[in-house]
């Protein structure tokens, strides 16, 4: 095993090695398929330290039973002296034990790779695209879409850390009914910043604070030039500069969550550019969009349904429940059309798609997995997509319900949010639950310093390494790497949960679950405290041991390595490891 090679990836080549000298001794037949093999740490530590399936899964291609396969497997893996043992468990699985100078090199290729620990290449070569937010820009960001823009950044950032291309999108819904009443509300406030007493905002305006800026700006911008003019002059030109500065506001809202985009599509853009028409001609080229009749509505009496012929994509022939239509009866693009063009966009410039929503529009997700699919029709390989729903967050403080914001006038913005609890906070939290399942944020709990609050466990999981070698160096001590050999079972025991780390990133990058990360981290961090812990009943056991520099400067060199993993962790989730808390 290689310095830089980490463990798990150094003993799944052993025993890909091993596989091959039994091919190579008849065995094993030619080729023999080993995409299930895996190499992972068994369910009950007191079996071992690594446990491997490769019996288990090769046997029937072995024509032979596993546990006959893992005796060969066994014998050649005995030979390795870095594993101590290697014993077959039940059916057929394997379980070794390593000698401690596994994990010391594991130990120095945590310090070697350093800010890389923990990435990977299995990605490379594949671009993806993360579509996550896409809030209308009618408003400031608010908890509605938060929970999805931090799932959506950290598995964007989780995909780049396992060797994938990212382009981080955000689809911009400026075409529609509802842009056309931001354009309305605009203009209101536009001719009150000109000194009209407007009253009280018409109902069915957006009645928020945030738009007297857009009207302050507006009345800058043009005087009193559209003041008295008919609608259909001021509209368009009201539609664009209102969503403009709503984009800037949106913008602003996510730096302060630390979220950048790469890409900022535009709907508007997509239908000027002709792109539902080219999308639907390419369809009906594929004889995947025809003109029919849709269904009359079940379950209940629509009066004034008849029968309109429109243009239907089938959507049921990739799986969803009936065809859908692509254009409304007056010709303009349903939504789901429009959808259709966007997604055949990206695709053009990505090897896969992922798209993070809310899970109000779980009843879109068939038919727009059927219209990727659709895209796939000829081109040989489908594209891989991806639709993770993001379950709403409950506001409380304290147990008690929030009251709504002033600023947005009946929700609470991120602003409002990270100004109280800090950015990372927010983001943490909104990983320590899996995404589909619901969350309670407590504005008072979210802040606790205790064990029950994962933010504050792992930072100062961290913050307690950074502590511990401020000590040390005031003291005249620092981690070394020469001593490794004075480290024992407790020492190993956390390196090992260190050593997950790598493990981890590509299981969770190949789930797209980016909370996975956040798991992991808390437990790290437990092991880091317990570990610390064992000094308060026994001073032998203290990281920073009296008149013994040997062990300590080894134990330092673990706590920086503990360090270093966390950090790396929490750079995934965009969370600032803290020196002090």
């Amino acid at each position: 095993m290689s310095q830089t090679q980490t463990l798990y990836a150094a003993y799944a080549e052993k025993i890909d090695a091993v596989l091959s000298a039994l091919e190579m001794e008849g065995t094993l037949p030619p080729e023999t398929n080993r995409a299930n093999v895996s190499v992972e740490p068994p369910r009950d530590p007191s079996h071992g330290d690594l446990a491997t399936n490769a019996a288990m899964v090769l046997a029937k291609q072995a024509k032979t039973n596993p546990r006959a396969l893992a005796e060969q497997i066994v014998e050649h893996l005995k030979r390795d002296p870095l594993i101590t043992s290697a014993e077959i468990a039940g059916p057929g699985f394997i379980n070794l034990r390593l000698a401690p100078q596994s994990w010391v090199e594991e130990l120095l290729a945590i310090a070697e790779k350093g800010d890389d620990y923990g990435r990977s290449a299995i990605g490379t070569g594949t671009t993806v695209n993360v579509e996550y937010v896409s809030a209308n820009p009618t408003g400031p960001m608010h908890m509605g879409h938060c929970r999805g823009a931090v799932v959506g950044d950290a598995l964007a950032s989780l995909l780049e850390h396992a060797g994938h291309d990212v382009i981080r999108e955000y689809y911009v819904n400026d075409a529609g009914g509802q842009v056309d009443t931001l354009a309305r509300s605009a203009h209101l406030r536009y001719r009150e910043a000109l000194g009209e007493d407007i009253g009280d905002i018409p109902e069915g305006m957006y009645p928020g604070e945030y738009l007297v800026p857009v009207g302050k700006a507006a009345a800058e911008e043009f005087g009193d030039r559209f003041v008295s003019e008919p609608e259909e002059e001021w509209l368009p030109i009201f539609r664009s500069f209102a969503v403009e500065r709503m984009m800037a506001m949106i913008k602003s809202d996510l730096a302060m969550l630390g979220i950048e985009h790469d890409v900022f599509a535009s709907e508007a853009a997509l239908q000027a550019a002709q792109k539902p028409e080219a999308a639907e001609a390419w369809l009906r080229e594929h004889d995947l969009v025809y003109d029919g009749v849709l269904e009359k509505p079940k379950g209940k009496t629509v009066d004034d349904w008849e029968p309109v012929e429109l243009p239907l994509f089938r959507s049921t022939k990739f799986g969803d429940d009936q065809d859908r239509s692509i254009r409304k009866s007056d010709g303009k693009w349903t939504y789901f059309g429009a959808d259709l063009a966007y997604h055949m966009q990206k695709a053009e410039k990505a090897d896969a798609l992922i798209d993070i929503w809310g899970a109000d529009h779980a009843g879109t997700v068939k038919r727009i997995k059927a219209a990727v699919a659709a895209l796939s029709e000829g081109q040989g390989e489908p594209i891989p997509f991806d639709v993770k729903l993001v379950q709403m967050v409950q506001l409380l403080r304290g147990g008690e319900p929030v009251k709504m914001s002033k600023r947005s006038g009946n929700f609470v913005t991120i602003a409002d949010m990270v100004e109280e609890v800090g950015k990372d906070v927010v983001r943490f939290t909104m990983l320590t639950r899996k995404p589909e399942a619901q969350m309670d944020f407590d504005f008072a709990k979210v802040v606790e310093a205790s064990k029950d609050n994962p933010v504050f466990y792992v930072q100062y999981a961290h913050a307690r390494v950074c502590s511990t070698l401020r000590k040390a160096k005031a003291e005249g001590l620092s981690p070394s790497s020469e001593h490794l050999d004075t480290l024992g079972e407790d020492e190993r025991t956390l390196i090992k949960q260190a050593a997950q780390f790598p493990r981890e990133v590509e299981a969770a990058a190949r789930a797209r679950e980016p909370h996975r990360i956040a798991f992991y981290l808390y437990d790290l961090a437990a092991a880091f405290h317990a570990y610390y812990n064992l000094g308060n009943d026994d001073a032998q056991k203290r990281i920073i041991v009296a008149q013994n520099p040997e062990i300590s400067g080894a134990r330092l060199f673990l706590g920086q390595q503990i360090g270093q993993v966390i950090r790396n962790g929490l750079g995934i989730l965009g969370v600032e490891a803290v020196e002090e808390l």
